[in-house]
Order: structure tokens, then C-alpha cells, then sequence
């Protein structure tokens, strides 16, 4: 059923290194040291099924955003842009307020895995933003990992009718199994009805070598568990997913990773939770 239904890949990213504002994205990198376009995108997208996608910052800057939203307005397959903002700018509100205009642009991801301080994102001034978004109906995705979690949840629970959605599993340590501050932080935060979890970038966060879907199948297994199908979005992390595996390997490991699920719960996975999420 999930091979010939709809699919949309809710997180992956476009990037020309000649713009030069990537702070991250250095020739250690190997193969997605280069740039990144539609029509590389394409050929994976024919070959999986997949017909939709929501592109993702990739970097702190709005000037990417802006390039983002030039893509997608030119891009058929692209559905959305989730951005970037300098949320600490006096003029904060009045630039999400008119990007907002653009019916392509859905919320912002603001790098809290790169911020020193993890606790930058519970600071006060920032609430009128979250208030903002809730009305507007944006999406605030959150690039995190286990230490970031505890301030989501309040973020979660002070604005109840926010969407927030947790990047690539919040980034469980695979490679060293230390785990257990991951997994009570998770259960918390499951709690939270507006919280939703992108099944992707999990296959970053181990070795090649033991990238199976029986490697994985505890981390899917623990998330579908505390979330359910109905708060699980998935999505390739492309082309970061390629440090790893192929776009399509990654494809064939998340088909048999919720291949036990019902038809309407993988349907919610890999379509309807994106499409109502970011209002596509």
C-alpha cells in the first residue's frame, strides 16, 4: 500500500556553496560538500514515489530563506519552506509577519543544536514570537538534541496551540547507546499534543556499517510508541542523509520499519501528518 500511496518528504534541503553563508558545511563533509538542486532532488523523487516536499534552512541566515522561497515558488514538487529569522532582532515580528505573507513560507527552524547556550531558547523575549506563530498557524521545527528537550516541553506547554516539530528524532546518541536522559526527555514531552516528531535523520546518528532497519527498529519502535502514528512525520534529510546511505536506502528502511503498522497509520506518516502540519 505505501509504495503506490502518496508520499511527502517533510525535511530536506537545497544549498549552493558559492552563496557563502553555510558556517557548517566544510570539505570534511566529502559528498555533500557541493551544491544541491531540484533537479538532483528530482530523479530521487521519481525513483521512490515520493511527490512532495517541505525544504528546510540549512543555514542562519534570511538571506537563505529568501533563496528557499525563490526555489519553491519555481520548484513544482516543493510545498513549503520552513526559514530562518534572527529572532533576537527588534524587528522580529515585523519580518515573520511579512514572510509570512508568502503562502509558502510555514515556520522557522532557528540551529539550537549549534547555540553554546542550551537554554537560549526559553528566554521571555521570545514569546511574543511563539504567540505570533500560533495564530498564524506557523510551524516552529526544532533542531535538538536530548539536552535542548526539557525547555521544548515548557515552550510546548505555554503555547498549547503552537506546532513544534522535533527534527530527526531529536538526535538520539546511537553510536555510544546513552540514551536515558533521550528517552525520559521524549516520554515528557509525548505528552504534549502539539508536539510532533520527524522520523528522519537517524541513520546519521550511526555507523555505516550497522545502518539496518533491525539496528533502527528500537528508536522508531520507542517514538511510535509515546507519539503514535498521528504525530510522526516522515522525512529523507537529504542530502545529509548521503554521509550515510542513498536517499532511496533510507526510503527502503523506513517502509520496513512501519511495515507492521495499519495502511491508515502509514498513510499519516508519510502524507496526512505533513499535509496538516504545514498546512500544505
Amino acid at each position: 500500500m505505501v509504495n503506490n500511496s502518496p508520499k511527502i518528504d517533510s525535511h530536506q534541503h537545497f544549498w549552493k556553496l558559492s552563496r557563502g553563508d553555510y558556517f557548517w558545511l566544510s570539505p570534511k563533509f566529502k559528498n555533500i560538500y557541493k551544491d544541491f538542486s531540484p533537479e538532483d532532488l528530482s530523479k530521487e523523487l521519481r525513483i521512490t514515489n515520493i511527490n512532495k516536499t517541505i525544504l528546510i534552512q540549512a543555514t542562519n541566515t534570511e538571506a537563505e530563506t529568501l533563496y528557499l522561497l525563490e526555489i519553491a515558488k519555481n520548484t513544482d514538487f516543493v510545498s513549503g519552506v520552513i526559514g530562518w529569522i534572527d529572532m533576537e532582532s527588534p524587528k522580529a515580528i515585523q519580518r515573520l509577519l511579512e514572510l509570512s505573507e508568502n503562502s509558502l513560507f510555514k515556520g522557522i527552524r532557528p540551529m539550537l543544536q549549534d547555540i553554546p547556550d542550551k537554554n537560549w531558547i526559553a528566554n521571555p523575549i521570545f514569546h511574543p514570537i511563539f504567540e505570533i506563530m500560533a495564530t498564524k498557524s506557523l510551524v516552529f521545527d526544532a533542531l535538538v538534541k536530548d539536552i535542548h528537550l526539557d525547555n521544548i516541553q515548557q515552550l510546548a506547554v505555554k503555547f498549547p496551540t503552537l506546532k513544534i516539530v522535533i527534527n530527526h528524532c531529536a538526535k538520539p546518541n546511537i553510536v555510544e547507546n546513552k540514551i536515558k536522559l533521550w528517552e525520559s526527555e521524549m516520554v515528557k514531552l509525548s505528552k504534549c499534543p502539539n508536539v510532533f516528531v520527524k522520523l528522519s535523520g537517524l541513520v546519521t546518528e550511526t555507523k555505516e556499517e550497522l545502518i539496518t532497519d533491525m539496528s533502527l527498529r528500537f528508536y522508531s519502535d520507542f517514538i511510535l510508541k509515546k507519539f503514535g502514528a498521528s504525530r510522526i512525520i516522515w522525512g529523507s534529510d537529504w542530502p545529509v542523509v548521503n554521509l550515510r546511505c542513498s536517499y532511496s536506502d533510507w526510503v527502503s528502511i523506513s517502509i520496513k520499519l512501519l511495515a507492521h503498522l495499519s495502511p491508515k497509520e502509514q498513510h499519516q506518516i508519510w502524507y496526512s501528518n505533513a499535509v496538516e502540519t504545514y498546512n500544505i
